[in-house]
């Protein structure tokens, strides 16, 4: 029968007890009584709240917006580590702060607000120090840095309230129908902002009434959660421990679990494989001019393959598992960049832009689903944190290094680059990492 439990707990010493199992039986029951209300929280969230975020971190607006500021590559990759430098850190930190709560929406809630207000910080940075492009260069970069501070803390806490109220079976199908209508309308968004926002430089800063744009939808997307969520409390807790305490746990829980292990070295691959992605749109004036509709275009077909694929990633994974879906992102995400190094006209570099952007969608969902699969329930904040943090460390580092080597060397050493560890990160899970639900099966 599906639930929300995860089913990977190791087997106790003693038999649980008829309170506990009535306990557990109580937290099963009310989350399939409120699936069809948390499912539309979720959903909408989706739709609106994520929406925003990508038109935001789209790898086409902000990274032409700062080249246009900066004309440095490397300032443009900077703006990318510097946000998943914020977001090093405050996984760790958020899940210590909720693994002993009963209720973390309201933790989800101050985090989500909290990370949403520097992309309007830097829409207004655009409208009132536009006559200083360093100033607003310098204000954009920190206000990514604190967007991925607080962005940490509200992954993990998001995705715990996520595996509370939905259960295994139906994650899947959610994300792919919250990102498909999440992608149609960021794709036509992004086609608009760049035809009519941009290119018409609408309200004299056509970046910033974009950014704008998608402060009001994920703010739209938040309210959804805390009007429709209804958050069920755990039969167990961890106690509440020390930042420092916690973070010695590490180790332990890399080395109980074989597959675990293997899947973060897989993850932490796949991610440092993004080393490339500031410079995508970069690339692509090779073939075609970045102008706001040639941006909006790109935009376009990148959010739009959310639209196309996320519905065939989502059964895909609630069928048979998230490994098979990682698997299928990390082999597109190779030839998509194949395809973008050697595309010859603007036709095909959108094709690749299409074929990132399915790749990207695949693999988010993937792992941010198969990392709530692993060991037990009351592990989910810890796990979700090391996650977050190993992909915060490469996504700040992958970027910076990236810079380098562009502004050294070209583009095109680092997509080859990024290749290497897409291709590494195949390997490791194909070879080394059992898909988690079919462990759940035979224990």
């Amino acid at each position: 029968m599906d639930n929300a439990i995860d089913l990977g707990r190791p087997e106790p010493l003693e038999a649980p007890s008829s309170s506990e199992l009535e306990a557990e039986a109580a937290y099963e029951r009310f989350v399939w009584a409120n699936l069809p209300r948390n499912f539309a929280g979720h959903f909408i969230h989706g739709m609106l709240g994520m929406t925003g975020f990508r038109l935001f971190n789209a790898p086409t607006f902000l990274p032409a917006y700062l080249l246009q500021l900066t004309h440095s590559p490397f300032l443009v990759a900077s703006g990318q580590a510097l946000q998943q430098m914020g977001g090093v850190v405050s996984p760790v930190v958020g899940a210590t702060v909720i693994e002993h709560r009963k209720k973390v929406l309201p933790v989800s809630m101050l985090m989500g607000t909290l990370m949403r207000l520097p992309i309007l910080g830097i829409a207004i940075a655009g409208w009132t120090l536009a006559a200083h492009p360093g100033a607003e260069a310098a204000t954009i970069l920190a206000f990514l840095f604190l967007m991925g501070l607080f962005s940490g803390a509200q992954q993990v806490a998001f995705q715990m309230l996520l595996a509370k109220v939905i259960p295994i079976r139906r994650r899947g199908r959610l994300q792919a129908l919250r990102n498909a209508a999440g992608g149609a309308v960021a794709a036509c968004l992004a086609w608009a902002a760049g035809h009519y926002l941009i290119q018409g430089d609408m309200f004299g800063n056509g970046y910033s009434t974009t950014f704008l744009l998608a402060f009001l939808l994920t703010s739209a997307g938040l309210s959804a959660v805390r009007l429709l969520v209804r958050e069920p409390e755990p039969p167990t807790l961890r106690p509440k421990r020390r930042l420092r305490d916690r973070v010695r746990d590490f180790p332990g829980l890399l080395a109980a679990d074989r597959d675990y292990r293997y899947f973060m070295v897989a993850q932490t691959c796949a991610v440092t494989g993004r080393i490339a992605a500031p410079f995508y749109i970069l690339y692509a004036a090779h073939v075609m001019e970045l102008s706001g509709k040639n941006l909006g275009l790109a935009t376009f077909a990148f959010l739009g393959a959310d639209t196309v694929t996320n519905i065939i990633w989502g059964f895909m994974g609630d069928r048979w598992g998230f490994r098979s879906t990682f698997v299928g992102a990390l082999g597109l995400w190779i030839a998509a960049t194949v395809l973008l190094i050697v595309a010859p006209s603007m036709a095909l570099v959108l094709l690749a832009f299409f074929g990132l952007g399915s790749a990207q969608s695949g693999f988010l969902m993937s792992s941010q689903t198969m990392v709530l699969e692993f060991g037990a329930r009351d592990d989910v904040p810890m796990r979700l944190a090391l996650s977050s943090t190993a992909q915060g460390l490469m996504s700040t580092l992958g970027p910076l290094v990236g810079g380098v080597v562009a502004a050294s060397f070209g583009y095109l050493p680092v997509f080859w680059i990024s290749i290497a560890f897409e291709a590494m990160a195949l390997c490791i899970l194909v070879t080394r990492v059992r898909e988690p639900r079919f462990r759940r099966a035979e224990a």
